[in-house]
């Protein structure tokens, strides 16, 4: 039997059984409840005469549990809940929040007391929840692993990408994936790069080889070429003008193998999280640029675990290390 605090109906018997003079033995065997469990609910629940009565002991029990709420102490805090009101309007989640509170201000919040906030204050009337991610949904198992689609001559794959990249050594090597709207309303191409986690994301109106290609030099040209040394993609037909990509940004492409997304998990994870202000079935004619490098600058701008609650932006701007293998 799991434990479970008493209840207002368990303190009436207890009064009841105490006024007959029964033992704390019998009565704990009448509630199912150990003796010890009994003995403490008398000591500490009884009247300033020293009496026990249930409507007392239960207003006494309701008054401890409120105190004893660690969740609360947002409230508390009128600095530490500004805070966190203003990282979770910027699309931080209570993970990322509680990280970077103990790395700039050495304070611990725990992501559970964020969360048990965020829920009580939707309870209230609130709409912090809002800003929580949604859930990822079930992904349907791919049947077979062989390449169904077209091949792309002169394509090179992910094999032959230097160990550099493998390992996120430096800054400068991409990621590249579609994200599609609603059928026929549109996508947004996105990069990646691997070690920050930086994204540039460029709405397209279609998946064409030249609408990408296109897109992308315009997008990855505003960077510094220094930050622009690889990139890798999936097999997507939309990525048939590598070569141009290759020329026009002094680059060299990579393809993962089919099917393999997880060759590309950064880029992978970036788009689930787009996903967040541009859910499944959205009408992307609906959206426009502006749009996107709002969600964009909100992604680079926010702490991930993974480069221990630094952002994006922080790594990837930030001054470049000689690396040996350069």
């Amino acid at each position: 039997m799991g434990y479970g605090h008493l209840t207002i109906d368990e303190r009436e018997i207890i009064l009841k059984m105490r006024s007959q003079q029964e033992s704390l033995q019998a009565i704990g065997e009448r509630l199912g409840r150990s003796k010890g469990t009994i003995s403490r609910e008398l000591s500490r629940n009884v009247s300033s005469t020293h009496d026990y009565k249930a409507h007392l002991a239960q207003r006494y029990y309701e008054k401890r549990r409120r105190a004893s709420k660690w969740p609360y102490r947002l409230e508390g805090d009128a600095w530490l809940c500004g805070y966190v009101q203003e990282k979770l309007k910027q699309c931080w989640s209570p993970e990322q929040i509680s990280g970077r509170l103990h790395k700039d201000h050495d304070m611990d919040i725990s992501p559970g007391t964020i969360y048990s906030w965020i829920y009580r204050n939707r309870s209230e009337g609130g709409v912090f929840y809002r800003y929580l991610r949604q859930s990822h949904r079930r992904r349907r198992k791919r049947r077979g692993g062989e390449d169904r689609r077209g091949q792309m001559p002169g394509r090179r794959m992910i094999d032959r990408r230097p160990q550099v990249v493998h390992e996120r050594q430096r800054i400068g090597d991409w990621e590249g994936d579609t994200v599609e709207g609603r059928k026929g309303s549109g996508f947004i191409a996105t990069h990646v790069e691997r070690k920050s986690r930086y994204t540039v994301a460029v709405k397209v109106a279609d998946k064409s080889a030249q609408t990408v290609t296109r897109a992308t030099l315009s997008a990855m040209k505003k960077l510094p070429p220094a930050k622009v040394r690889t990139m890798t993609f999936d097999n997507g037909k939309e990525f048939a003008g590598f070569q141009e990509l290759e020329r026009g940004l002094a680059m060299r492409s990579y393809f993962a193998r089919p099917y393999h997304s997880w060759e590309r998990g950064a880029n992978e994870n970036t788009n689930g999280l787009l996903r967040q202000f541009f859910p499944k079935g959205m009408d992307f004619s609906m959206i426009d640029q502006t749009q996107v490098d709002r969600a964009q600058d909100l992604l680079n701008n926010r702490p991930r675990k993974c480069i221990n609650y630094r952002t994006p932006a922080e790594v990837f701007w930030s001054k470049p290390k000689r690396c040996a293998s350069d």
